[in-house]
């Protein structure tokens, strides 16, 4: 097979094995896995966000033709759930159980590989649903472009807390291991390649809006994750996707209740 060629290939084995990685959604038994290319791979993860929320979108229109709008919304985030099969969320409930419960650092990475769901991770797993759903559902004909735009922003902030952050070695069972290791900048650069340009089609005041709490998440994570663990582990990438797609609705929320 000519350069030429390879070359677009390996990008689309790439983006399959990303999409494997983090959702439910088959792709072709021949795609080569190694922990080397899902490393490289994590080049996609917002390309696969915005594919996700795209799919989450259309049930919600779907949906919408049948049933009040509130049900639609909330088929959509099940939707969700079932696609990545509660990816994110686990990681979000592990680290409300962790962080929460633990005071050491051992105890707190002990808590964190627990299968089983504490009080803290419930909590928290219900509370940012139930806030999402209400948001999604409050911005009425905004939610379809917030969808897609949502969970492709929100992911390539949570993997963007990997180029400054080091990987907790402790946690040698975590589910962001074979993605752990040093990424290349240029991963990062292709990570908001993928979803900036999504920003041109809303209007500069929210663009702003949205890049002003982007950067306002990703710093606070940065510093709690850092006082924490001292780094950061899959659980604790999961809870970022989570907390960052939630900020990012409620921002859009508040824009929109500032156009009417």
């Amino acid at each position: 097979m000519s350069t030429l060629l390879q070359w677009p290939l390996r990008q689309w084995q790439l983006f399959c094995l990303a999409l494997a990685f983090f959702s439910r959604i088959p792709v072709p038994a021949s795609t080569p896995y190694s922990p080397e290319l899902l490393n490289q791979s994590s080049r996609y993860l917002s390309l696969v966000g915005l594919l996700l929320g795209a799919l989450q979108a259309l049930v919600l229109l779907l949906a919408a033709q049948l049933l009040p709008f509130s049900i639609a919304v909330l088929l959509s985030l099940i939707s969700g759930l079932v696609l990545t099969g509660a990816f994110h969320e686990d990681g979000l409930a592990d680290t409300a159980d962790g962080l929460g419960g633990g005071l050491s650092l051992d105890r707190k990475l002990e808590i964190m590989k627990d299968s089983r769901v504490g009080t803290y991770g419930l909590v928290a797993l219900f509370s940012v649903f139930l806030i999402k759903w209400q948001s999604l559902f409050a911005l009425d004909t905004q939610a379809v472009w917030a969808l897609v735009l949502v969970a492709g922003l929100s992911r390539a902030t949570a993997v963007s807390l990997t180029f400054v952050l080091p990987y907790q070695q402790l946690d040698v069972v975590s589910k962001s291991k074979p993605i752990a290791t040093s990424l290349q900048k240029r991963a990062l650069l292709s990570i908001w390649l993928f979803v900036l340009p999504f920003l041109y089609f809303i209007p500069l005041s929210l663009t702003l809006s949205l890049l002003a709490i982007l950067a306002l998440s990703f710093i606070l994570l940065f510093f709690y994750y850092r006082s924490q663990l001292q780094g950061y582990t899959g659980d604790l990438l999961g809870a970022a996707q989570q907390v960052t797609e939630l900020s990012l609705y409620l921002v859009w929320l508040i824009w929109w209740r500032q156009q009417g």
